[in-house]
């Protein structure tokens, strides 16, 4: 890192991902940095973020800022509300995805990890991956 990193969350412009009906927000806070990167998430109701994966480099950890989400994981769901925070590590231990469970409020989340270059993402269940190097990310699939 150059130089020191100062964002406020709210003012930083969403990044519209998911397919179809599946809609979720990333604000990037922390990026262009070495060794870590943070991302604010907003996850509609009924909605997921990602999809059910692992990374092979990066470990991450998410705090709830509000809402209420589920996390599905290896070792089964996980309840998580606001003030909660969860580790994922970087192997199949980790494997999760996270929704939305509410009927009436987004989740917003704080996902920050480790920024480790080239990373393999894995989509448990599916052909489908992910390398993701400095400059670029190429989907893979089997």
């Amino acid at each position: 890192m150059q130089e020191i990193v100062v964002k406020n969350y709210k003012e930083v412009q969403a990044q519209k991902q998911g397919i179809g009906d599946n809609t979720y927000f990333i604000k990037p806070i922390v990026e262009n940095i070495d060794k870590c990167s943070a991302n604010i998430v907003v996850v509609e109701s009924g909605c997921y973020a990602y999809g059910y994966h692992y990374h092979e480099e990066n470990e991450e950890i998410f705090y709830i800022i509000s809402g209420e989400a589920e996390v599905k994981t290896e070792q089964g769901n996980i309840h998580l509300k606001e003030g909660d925070v969860i580790g994922f590590p970087a192997n199949i231990n980790g494997t999760h995805v996270i929704t939305n469970s509410s009927k009436t409020e987004k989740l917003i989340y704080l996902d920050f990890g480790t920024a480790n270059r080239p990373d393999v993402v894995h989509f448990s269940g599916t052909p489908a991956g992910m390398v993701i190097t400095k400059d670029k990310i190429y989907n893979i699939s089997e």
